[in-house]
């Protein structure tokens, strides 16, 4: 049975959701509008994505989940046990193949009104699974995307971490309108020294005379940066994590850019200069490939567990 099918027979097909033990399909998950994770953004996320049916790298999301929770004093019901559980199940009631998985901890509201004690709130978990998402549109991905470098600055690392994956999104938000206003796909950000640091939920990476760059600031550390960066090393093409100039992005040979939402797409354009042949590079196609093939790699696939059967 397709994928279309099923949303015809599965009321979970659209997308389930785990929210306060019950689990519900998307449409239907709901947080408290006096919630402190949507009132003032103190959350910490993760994404991990599940292609032809198992999680890919799920223990390097969960280990950055984990950690990101205790950065941030969070402190769920669930432990990680319990969490990958519940990730199977919403996966596994969505009956998808293709699928992105979210996990999110949220402070809560303070049980004592009026509180601004963050240990006044009771922080809990929610999680869903859904259609899959690219974060650049397939068609923009065949001809490359065009990217803009933005005039907001990044959020300095040190007022806020950007190694914890959080909600904090006003910066690349802003460079996003400002990259859509001209016209062009997507946006990434220097921070105020004019160093490249990354975009709206995903890393960048440079190529220049067939080396490979990334960033070493304002960046998440992406679980598919690290794949890019792990099969780098294992092919023998040098790799390294940086500080990288704007004038070195815009004069680079290649740029991609990576995101567990859509894993490894091709930038073609970055301003008004043109890559290459205005399509995607040779590098880049090189570890396209060899991303999508790591997939059947059993050091990195956790098959989805099926649903348990009730007498």
């Amino acid at each position: 049975m397709n994928d279309s099918t099923l949303a015809k027979s599965n009321a979970f097909a659209g997308g389930a959701a785990y929210v306060r033990d019950r689990y519900v399909p998307m449409a239907e998950a709901a947080i408290p509008v006096s919630d402190w994770g949507f009132t003032r953004s103190d959350v910490v996320y993760d994404v991990v994505h599940v292609h032809k049916g198992a999680f890919y790298r799920l223990n390097d999301h969960m280990e950055r989940f984990t950690r990101a929770m205790e950065r941030r004093r969070l402190r769920p019901a669930e432990d990680r046990a319990a969490i990958e559980t519940i990730l199977h199940r919403c996966v596994a009631l969505s009956e998808l193949s293709e699928v992105y998985v979210a996990m999110a901890c949220l402070r809560g509201r303070p049980s004592v009104f009026g509180s601004r004690r963050p240990v006044d709130c009771e922080n809990y978990l929610i999680a869903y699974a859904i259609p899959w998402i690219d974060v650049v549109p397939k068609d923009v991905q065949a001809r490359g995307a065009h990217l803009w470098i933005g005039t907001t600055p990044r959020v300095p690392d040190a007022s806020v971490d950007p190694t914890i994956k959080n909600y904090q999104w006003n910066d690349l938000t802003s460079g996003l309108i400002e990259a859509h206003d001209n016209e062009f796909d997507t946006v990434v950000l220097c921070d105020r020294d004019g160093y490249v640091t990354e975009g709206p939920g995903f890393n960048i990476f440079v190529v220049k005379d067939g080396r490979v760059m990334t960033p070493d600031r304002g960046s998440l550390h992406g679980i598919t940066r690290l794949a890019i960066l792990d099969i780098c090393a294992e092919s023998g093409i040098e790799a390294t994590i940086q500080p990288i100039p704007r004038s070195a992005l815009e004069d680079a040979d290649e740029v991609f850019i990576t995101s567990t939402a859509g894993g490894v797409m091709p930038i073609s354009r970055v301003g008004k200069r043109i890559l290459g042949n205005d399509r995607p590079g040779p590098v880049f196609a090189a570890l396209r490939d060899a991303y999508w093939r790591s997939h059947d790699d059993e050091r990195y696939r956790t098959p989805v567990r099926p649903l348990e059967r009730t007498a």
